[in-house]
């Protein structure tokens, strides 16, 4: 294993989050609060710390797939740590595991919070806080990708390893021209959005905070009832960009290349709102009679639909006292997830696609043994070696939400709560039902517990493997060995 060319992606990682804290320390002073020093303190550290880890060359530049998703795991990690430093130092969030739990699940874009007062937050905190969503969403190695060039293979790698779905495909013909593709896109929508909330009559704090938690998909209010506050207008532009986001990137680069043929062309694309548009149908007629206005029960439907399934996590109304019907369609929308390539998280789209086409094949080889049949997606069969990835990834899922489930089952809670705490983690949602849903939040459980849903927000995003890498002895097995050799002149 090429441990420099990893230790010199951490460091310029570390680096690049250092010189991001700068932002919220500007905030705090610009709104004079003493607790922005802790982002220049914290930012000052790490520029210094990940420019000495840079500093030095790789010894070699070979840089291959599981450099890629090793540098991943270590690097999300890494900004976890150092990113929740200013919360637990400032003492407002003064225990290390929920400093911690925040901002995994801020950089995850997952939205689950331990604070029952998000509003008792200084402005750099909040700040900071919905920031990290809006870093995360697209991902801070692709960032890395658009501003730093990397030796050997490093950037398709790691792009692999960070981007979300089950293939990763260059827009052009160089790994880090489409890494600025991806990021112009993501900027100039985040900003368009910023422009419409603030032409609907919402501060610019909360629209520059509201247009990160969007973008990334991720759904941290600066408000304690989420956005059930804002007034209708504002719900819609935030209800729409939702669903937005979670639309395979590459459909964007399609239309500006003027391609509108095959932007409209794209399965995946087409069968998200489809499921979108009969998620709000459903969710309409069930709570139908509810004592509100038709305009009104649309509106909080299509925002909870489109929050649920792009795994942003905000909320209008508490979806949790709904009828059963109206809770089950969202927890199964928490598993479907947006699209691939795109800032959302869940199963993807694509992927029951895949799944549902692969089912079909095998009924109709029952009854015709001797049929070769193949799986086709947007006109194009589909490789035997991504469907065999497809079907590990699904099974790994499972295997990996089962045992979660049985872990925090241990503190004791209702099932309801423990099976969505870890279906809203794992697919990077944010709230789930009962007493993690709208009104409550994550500090009912233990700090074990706690833990364990950091890790499977942590999988979520990386797409499982990648996590799991770092738990796979003949990983480290190979680079002890390798390390043996030099220290005898092996070469």
């Amino acid at each position: 294993m090429n441990t420099s060319i990893i230790r010199r992606v951490l460091g310029w990682l570390l680096a690049l989050e250092g010189a991001f804290m700068l932002l919220p320390f500007v905030v705090g002073l610009l709104y004079r609060e003493d607790t922005a020093w802790y982002f220049l303190g914290v930012g000052a550290f790490s520029i210094v710390l990940g420019l000495a880890l840079a500093y030095k060359k790789a010894a070699s530049s070979v840089f291959y797939m599981r450099e890629g998703c090793i540098a991943t795991a270590l690097g999300w990690i890494e900004l976890s740590f150092f990113g929740c430093l200013p919360f637990y130092l400032s003492g407002e969030i003064p225990r290390f595991t929920d400093a911690m739990f925040e901002t995994v699940s801020g950089f995850t874009t997952t939205g689950a919070s331990i604070l029952s007062d998000v509003e008792s937050l200084s402005r750099c905190m909040l700040f900071w806080r919905s920031f990290t969503h809006w870093l995360g969403g697209m991902g801070v190695l692709v960032f890395l990708l658009a501003v730093i060039q990397l030796p050997g293979g490093s950037h398709m790698n790691l792009m692999k390893a960070e981007s979300p779905g089950p293939s990763v495909g260059k827009l052009r013909p160089k790994v880090r021209q489409t890494a600025r593709i991806l990021y112009i896109i993501y900027f100039v929508m985040t900003v368009i959005e910023v422009v419409l909330l603030l032409g609907g009559g919402m501060e610019l704090f909360d629209a520059l905070t509201t247009s990160f938690g969007t973008a990334g998909t991720g759904g941290f209010g600066i408000k304690n009832d989420s956005m059930a506050g804002y007034s209708p207008y504002l719900q819609w532009v935030v209800t729409i960009f939702m669903a937005l986001f979670g639309v395979n990137f590459s459909f964007y680069y399609l239309l500006l290349l003027r391609r509108v043929r095959d932007a409209f062309s794209m399965e995946e694309v087409l069968t998200y709102f489809i499921i979108i548009l009969a998620a709000i149908g459903i969710l309409m007629w069930d709570l139908r009679g509810d004592g509100l206005a038709l305009a009104d029960t649309l509106r909080n439907a299509a925002f909870q639909v489109s929050s649920i399934i792009t795994t942003t996590g905000f909320a209008t109304t508490d979806f949790n006292s709904w009828p059963q019907t109206s809770r089950t369609v969202l927890v199964i929308l928490m598993f479907i997830g947006a699209c691939a390539g795109s800032t959302g998280g869940g199963i993807k789209v694509s992927r029951i696609i895949v799944m549902f086409r692969t089912m079909i094949k095998e009924l109709g080889s029952y009854i015709h043994p001797k049929s070769i049949r193949k799986i086709e997606m947007d006109g194009k069969v589909i490789e035997h070696e991504v469907l065999r990835g497809i079907n590990v990834f699904f099974v790994t899922y499972m295997l990996i939400f089962s045992l979660s489930v049985l872990a925090v089952s241990i503190d004791g809670l209702d099932m309801v709560t423990n099976f969505t705490a870890v279906a809203a983690t794992f697919n990077n949602i944010g709230p789930g039902l009962e007493l993690v849903g709208p009104s409550g939040n994550f500090s009912v459980f233990s700090p074990v517990s706690k833990w364990v849903l950091m890790f499977d927000m942590l999988a979520g995003r990386l797409e499982v493997f990648p996590m799991l890498l770092l738990f796979y002895p003949p990983c480290w097995k190979n680079l002890l060995r390798h390390r043996a050799a030099v220290a005898r002149g092996v070469h």
